[in-house]
């Protein structure tokens, strides 16, 4: 694949800009749905919201068993199919979501909505855009995360106004129909087929060896999403742990989400010629500067933390998609992604328990945790240099 453009250049941005407010459609009715829908749904089913919230950690579980099998899917077949389905497949748990009488039906909507946060989030627009552009899709990848990041902004006041217009089971049904009514016809008009792969002899899978430079990728991309679980539960009280009041944790968190949409903002924009192994390696330093900012000067540097946070962790997500494509190419992208990924999805399962033991004991051990682990991510963004498919890869293709 040459990664030349195969459409105009508004033709690319319709695309992107399709794939991209799907993508703030997904995380709103999934990722961040329980955020403000979990105790008015606990109430009525007359449930703990830990158990709700527990049930959420078992749909993000489903993940990394299937996202090997969804990632050599897109390699054979194309991501739009993919795609399609995942809004249906939303549009399916939402409504049993709606419907639910009980706990029973409750656990298979959220196994469907797992299902779809597998099949339906970064990885498919991503594999839709490489497979598009080849190497020349980080600018609309980095497009796309930048709009899947507004998920949280938009999501969470949107979903309360829905609920508290026409209650949580109306706001399950408005989702599920903006999945049915917006999403789907859109990406069946403007998402262009898959092309014919040619016949490789072998599946796309075998061709995929976990060499030194993919480890080396799988651990900084587990240690990151353990991180970003971890705050995305626990940053709120991390800061009231550091000495500010509650009210203005919570206001100082959401800090950072405007750092996140900031800093793919920027990327998108003026760092978009940025090596992206360098700008990977900056984004894993900005947690442990905010950390030692607020060791040093205490709870008055506790914004610095947060949009620390949230700049390294948005330009995280870009990497994700950005890396596997500067090092390997786009010969089995998604499959290779999906691998990658596995690691990191199950570390974001466990990680909002582990940081809050951490954090029981202390806020400092807590920021020593999370600031050691992106030490961590940082010295595995050595050695890797961009390069075509190893010799042993060529070899089983």
């Amino acid at each position: 694949m040459s990664g030349e453009p195969t459409h105009s250049r508004a033709r690319q941005a319709t695309i992107t800009l399709v794939l991209g407010l799907g993508q703030t459609v997904a995380f709103a009715s999934s990722y961040y749905l329980m955020g403000v829908m979990a105790d008015p749904l606990a109430a009525d089913l007359g449930l703990s919201p830990a158990v709700v919230f527990g049930l959420m950690s078992g749909a993000l579980a489903i993940s990394p068993l299937l996202s090997p099998a969804t990632g050599r899917w897109i390699d054979a077949r194309g991501g739009k199919p993919v795609l399609l389905a995942s809004n249906l497949v939303f549009a399916l748990a939402l409504g049993l979501l709606a419907a639910s009488p009980n706990l029973i039906v409750l656990c298979l909507a959220m196994l469907a909505l797992g299902i779809g946060m597998t099949i339906g989030m970064y990885g498919t627009p991503f594999a839709i855009l490489v497979s598009l552009y080849g190497e020349g899709a980080r600018r609309p990848i980095t497009a796309v995360a930048l709009l899947g990041g507004l998920g949280s902004a938009l999501g969470w006041p949107l979903t309360g106004h829905l609920i508290e217009t026409y209650g949580w089971r109306g706001a399950c049904l408005a989702w599920a129909l903006v999945h049915l009514a917006v999403c789907f016809p859109i990406v069946a008009l403007v998402t262009p087929r898959p092309a014919p792969r040619p016949a490789q002899g072998k599946s796309p899978h075998g061709a995929v060896a976990w060499d030194r430079r993919m480890v080396q990728l799988a651990i900084l991309f587990a240690c990151a999403w353990f991180i970003s679980s971890a705050m995305a539960n626990h940053l709120p009280r991390l800061l009231a742990a550091i000495g500010l009041p509650v009210a203005k944790a919570a206001a100082v968190a959401g800090l950072v989400g405007v750092a996140a949409v900031s800093v793919r903002f920027a990327e998108f924009t003026v760092l978009r010629k940025a090596p992206p192994l360098i700008s990977t390696r900056i984004a894993t330093l900005m947690h442990p500067l905010g950390a030692t900012a607020v060791a040093v000067l205490g709870p008055g540097a506790a914004s610095l933390l947060a949009l620390g946070q949230g700049a390294g962790n948005g330009m995280l997500t870009v990497a994700k998609g950005v890396l596997p494509l500067s090092l390997y190419g786009p010969e089995n992208y998604a499959y290779r992604s999906a691998l990658l990924s596995q690691p990191a999805q199950v570390l974001q399962i466990g990680g909002p328990a582990l940081y809050a033991l951490a954090l029981a004991e202390s806020p400092k051990v807590a920021l020593t945790l999370s600031s050691g682990l992106c030490l961590v991510m940082f010295a595995m963004t050595f050695g890797l240099q961009a390069a075509s498919q190893s010799k042993k890869e060529q070899a089983a293709a």
